[in-house]
Protein backbone atom coordinates (compact mmCIF):
# COMPACT_ATOMS: atom_id res chain seq x y z
CA UNK A 1 0.00 0.00 0.00
CA UNK A 2 1.36 3.24 -1.27
CA UNK A 3 -0.20 6.85 0.47
CA UNK A 4 -0.10 8.98 -2.55
CA UNK A 5 -1.95 12.16 -0.80
CA UNK A 6 -3.06 12.45 3.11
CA UNK A 7 -5.84 9.71 3.46
CA UNK A 8 -5.48 8.69 -0.32
CA UNK A 9 -3.61 5.24 -0.90
CA UNK A 10 -3.17 2.91 -3.73
CA UNK A 11 -2.97 -0.78 -3.34
CA UNK A 12 -3.22 -3.23 -6.47
CA UNK A 13 -4.38 -5.24 -4.16
CA UNK A 14 -7.76 -3.31 -3.59
CA UNK A 15 -9.69 -2.12 -6.26
CA UNK A 16 -7.91 -2.69 -9.05
CA UNK A 17 -4.75 -0.48 -7.63
CA UNK A 18 -7.44 2.57 -8.01
CA UNK A 19 -6.82 5.46 -5.27
CA UNK A 20 -8.92 4.80 -2.20
CA UNK A 21 -9.49 6.32 1.13
CA UNK A 22 -7.30 5.25 3.56
CA UNK A 23 -8.84 2.66 5.88
CA UNK A 24 -11.84 2.00 3.40
CA UNK A 25 -12.35 0.13 -0.17
CA UNK A 26 -14.26 3.49 -1.23
CA UNK A 27 -12.79 4.90 -4.14
CA UNK A 28 -11.71 8.39 -4.93
CA UNK A 29 -13.82 8.27 -7.90
CA UNK A 30 -17.03 6.78 -6.03
CA UNK A 31 -16.82 9.86 -3.15
CA UNK A 32 -16.57 12.37 -5.82
CA UNK A 33 -19.61 10.57 -7.74
CA UNK A 34 -21.72 10.78 -3.89
CA UNK A 35 -20.80 14.38 -4.04
CA UNK A 36 -21.33 14.70 -7.79
CA UNK A 37 -25.18 12.81 -7.48
CA UNK A 38 -26.04 15.67 -5.02
CA UNK A 39 -25.67 13.73 -1.80
CA UNK A 40 -24.98 15.98 0.67
CA UNK A 41 -21.85 15.83 2.62
CA UNK A 42 -24.17 14.74 6.29
CA UNK A 43 -25.72 11.79 4.05
CA UNK A 44 -22.14 10.59 2.88
CA UNK A 45 -21.24 10.64 6.71
CA UNK A 46 -23.65 8.34 7.72
CA UNK A 47 -24.46 6.65 4.69
CA UNK A 48 -20.76 5.48 4.19
CA UNK A 49 -19.30 6.31 7.64
CA UNK A 50 -16.84 8.53 6.65
CA UNK A 51 -15.28 11.31 8.59
CA UNK A 52 -15.39 15.10 7.14
CA UNK A 53 -11.21 14.91 6.74
CA UNK A 54 -11.50 11.56 4.29
CA UNK A 55 -14.24 13.62 2.50
CA UNK A 56 -11.62 16.88 2.15
CA UNK A 57 -8.78 14.61 1.23
CA UNK A 58 -10.93 13.33 -1.47
CA UNK A 59 -11.66 16.80 -2.53
CA UNK A 60 -7.92 17.68 -2.38
CA UNK A 61 -6.48 15.17 -4.22
CA UNK A 62 -8.83 15.66 -7.08
CA UNK A 63 -8.21 19.66 -6.60
CA UNK A 64 -4.52 18.81 -7.34
CA UNK A 65 -4.69 15.91 -9.59
CA UNK A 66 -6.95 18.35 -11.44
CA UNK A 67 -4.40 21.42 -11.27
CA UNK A 68 -1.49 18.81 -12.52
CA UNK A 69 0.43 18.62 -9.23
CA UNK A 70 2.20 15.41 -9.31
CA UNK A 71 0.61 13.82 -12.82
CA UNK A 72 3.91 12.45 -13.60
CA UNK A 73 3.56 10.30 -10.51
CA UNK A 74 0.73 8.73 -11.90
CA UNK A 75 1.07 7.81 -15.48
CA UNK A 76 3.51 6.02 -14.00
CA UNK A 77 1.90 4.27 -12.14
CA UNK A 78 -0.53 2.98 -14.75
CA UNK A 79 1.77 2.42 -17.55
Amino acid sequence: MKEISPNIVIDPLVRFGKPIIKGTRITVEEALGFLRSGMTYDEIYQEYELTPEQLRCVIDYAAAFVAGENVQQFRTMEA
